[in-house]
């Protein structure tokens, strides 16, 4: 009656440290456990540009080229089809052996990197497979955290957040932030940005 509107709260997001960063990539896990695959995943989507976890699930390795992974973001794919952009970044040697480690044996172009999906399954099967991963890697990633001695509630999507504000840090210009991170809009990327942690 009086237009009075509900202030929407500012999403302050987190981000780790190099240190902390160096403190997870550095964490010796056993072989084969979830404790090595929830540290690599998060490394994973740190070294690449800050991909989010279900783009990294739905990588093939027909995405490889080169040097380069070459993808389209699942988010981006559904809204925007007709101006869809890849987005590219280099395959480091941290992820050759991330790949190595945990990535499908069998290498066909048709074949997901990492064996956690697979082909022929409905959009709903695809996103409770993608959601139950994140769920495990999230559960492991904080024992981690614990282990090393990092007093936040760090899930995977810290990878992408610390990600980005390394650029930032380091005075990377934000448009080149933007396309790495496969924003559609260079707004959308200054208030992403702007919303990082004081220091």
């Amino acid at each position: 009656k009086r237009r009075y509107q509900i202030p929407s709260s500012r999403n302050i997001k987190k981000a780790l440290t190099l240190d902390e960063i160096g403190k997870i990539a550095r964490f010796q896990a056993v072989p084969g456990t979830w404790w090595e695959k929830a540290r690599d995943m998060f490394m994973f989507s740190y070294f690449a540009n800050g991909i989010n976890m279900k783009d990294i699930l739905r990588l093939k390795y027909a995405n490889i080229d080169g040097e380069y992974v070459r993808f389209i973001r699942a988010k981006t794919y559904r809204t925007n089809r007709s101006n869809s952009s890849y987005i590219s970044f280099h395959l480091t040697d941290e992820l050759v052996e991330i790949i190595t480690r945990l990535g499908n044996t069998n290498k066909k172009s048709d074949n997901y990197i990492f064996p956690v999906l697979t082909d022929c399954i409905t959009p709903e099967k695809e996103l409770a497979d993608i959601q139950q991963f994140i769920q495990m890697v999230n559960k492991y990633l904080k024992k981690i955290v614990e282990q090393v001695g990092i007093e936040k509630k760090v899930t995977t999507y810290f990878a992408r957040h610390s990600f980005a504000t390394v650029l930032k840090k380091n005075g990377v210009s934000p448009l080149y932030i933007s396309e790495s991170l496969g924003h559609t809009s260079l707004k959308t990327t200054e208030s992403y940005l702007d919303s990082f942690e004081d220091e």
